[in-house]
């Protein structure tokens, strides 16, 4: 009866599972994919805690109580511009799960191996199933306990450093220690031989060396990427608990867990490969710590910024015709989105065409702006992706730039030994004016200078994103 209710149940939540990932593609069907999400872990951790082995109740439903409450208190507290670093910082808890199960395991099969016959017979639970195991079985579960081990480590201290770079604890510039990209295949030369110890002899040694190879790898993986390229770390670390996950799927024999790290492995994999595309980027630069860089000096930026004052912004929203709206970090850091949906809606309410163009990486998450806009309630059919309305601004009368950098950089096109060249932006110099808003006159997370900034039809509407829309309101008659 355990058997047959935990592999329907499992059955259920993985179909649940998948739903809730198809799902979280559409704005309008995301509300209903998360719910979807919700009742298949529900039925998952009910499934495991009423399934065979289970054991140990009284403990079991204190941690998940205590795991309740706290996940409750953090997301009633976490702001919706510090989704990103939560993100990261949940992914440093499934990496960590991953060392600790994997432990767990080689403690198992440390145990089981010098036990007599009769002592196995009285074990139960996945000590059990050890015992069971013939000689390639054993085998084949320390490759599987060593993989995740090292997975979990690396998706460990890489999350760690992803949340101190995205909560600016962590300085965002690329960093790496005197050696660079041979220090990362060192550690990894070293791991797979231990890999190979580990297999012939089941050496804790070789487990805790291992380990710590894969724990600075993550670290200096991470540290040597740079802001620009954040977004798609923090998709890369998706993908790496997923496969963390799906490790320990396999070390404790848990077919739910095995579908699941591979549903979250395999996106998280396909999502960072779209947005390196989105950026230009190599795929596989990007995950071996930022690989390669610029060829030489920046171009010089040469002028003045121009600053303008809320009257000068409006007349020109009064006057237009058309308006597209281009959110940035920015806007997340000063919780504009509200009062740039009351903007859209007055504008709107004037018969004013206005859109919004979304790039693929803006803000520090996928879909980070998409996340806000929606939350201010607006409209969904005037949230356009860049290639979507990226040939639209050159007949656009006014494109404003709320709290972007990178993504609006004309320097991707025009300098080739920049950072971010080759990199598709959303080219709104093109449009007849364009007014950014912006808190100083500071480069942004990745440190790069913008000639957006300079350049003649660019205004600079200096001021807090918020305090700056805000002002504008009452004169948009």
């Amino acid at each position: 009866m355990e058997y047959g209710f935990t592999t329907a149940a499992y059955v259920v939540a993985a179909v649940l599972f998948i739903q809730s990932l198809g799902g979280l593609s559409g704005q309008e069907s995301a509300k209903r994919a998360v719910w979807y999400g919700i009742v298949g872990m529900a039925l998952a951790v009910a499934a495991t805690l009423y399934g065979p082995g289970a054991g140990n109740w009284l403990i079991s439903l204190v941690m998940v109580a205590v795991g309740g409450v706290i996940g409750w208190y953090v997301a009633q507290r976490v702001q919706m511009t510090e989704m990103p670093q939560l993100v990261a910082a949940m992914h440093s808890l499934v990496g960590l799960a991953a060392v600790f199960i994997g432990f767990n395991t080689h403690i198992e099969l440390t145990a089981v191996a010098g036990m007599d016959d009769t002592a196995r017979a009285a074990l139960t639970g996945f000590a059990q199933k050890v015992a069971e195991k013939t000689g390639v079985e054993i085998a084949i579960l320390r490759v599987e306990t060593f993989l995740g081990v090292f997975i979990g480590a690396v998706t460990f201290t890489g999350s760690v450093i992803a949340f101190g770079k995205l909560a600016g604890k962590v300085d965002g510039k690329a960093k790496k220690l005197p050696g660079g990209h041979a220090l990362n295949a060192g550690a990894a030369i070293i791991s797979l031989v231990l890999l190979f110890v580990y297999l012939q002899t089941g050496s804790t040694l070789a487990l805790l060396v291992m380990t710590l190879a894969a724990l600075f790898i993550g670290y200096h993986l991470i540290m040597g990427i740079g802001g620009a390229d954040m977004p798609v770390v923090v998709s890369m670390l998706n993908s790496y608990s997923g496969w963390a996950a799906a490790a320990i799927g396999f070390s404790l024999s848990n077919d739910l867990l095995i579908v699941v790290g591979a549903l979250v492995g395999s996106s998280g994999a396909i999502l960072s490969y779209i947005m390196c595309k989105a950026m230009n980027r190599s795929f596989i630069s990007v995950i071996l710590g930022g690989f390669g860089g610029t060829t030489g000096p920046a171009m010089e930026v040469t002028g003045e910024q121009i600053a303008i004052d809320a009257e000068g912004v409006a007349a020109a929203l009064n006057d237009a015709d058309s308006v597209i709206i281009i959110p940035g970090y920015g806007m997340a850091v000063a919780q504009a989105q509200q009062s740039v949906s009351e903007l859209t809606r007055k504008l709107r309410a004037k018969g004013k065409n206005v859109r919004f163009a979304i790039h693929p990486v803006a803000g520090r998450l996928p879909g980070h702006m998409n996340v806000l806009l929606a939350e201010a309630k607006v409209p969904y059919d005037i949230v356009l992706e860049m290639d979507e309305i990226n040939e639209d601004f050159p007949e656009t009368d006014v494109a404003i730039v709320i709290g972007s950098n990178d993504i609006v950089n004309p320097a991707a096109q025009e300098d080739p030994n920049s950072p971010i060249a080759g990199m598709p932006v959303l080219e709104c110099w093109k449009a007849k004016q364009v007014f950014v808003s912006k808190r100083g006159q500071g480069t942004g997370y990745s440190g790069i200078e913008n000639p957006l900034f300079f350049k003649e039809n660019t205004r600079m509407f200096y001021g807090d994103a918020k305090k700056s829309i805000d002002q504008l309101l009452p004169m948009i008659d």
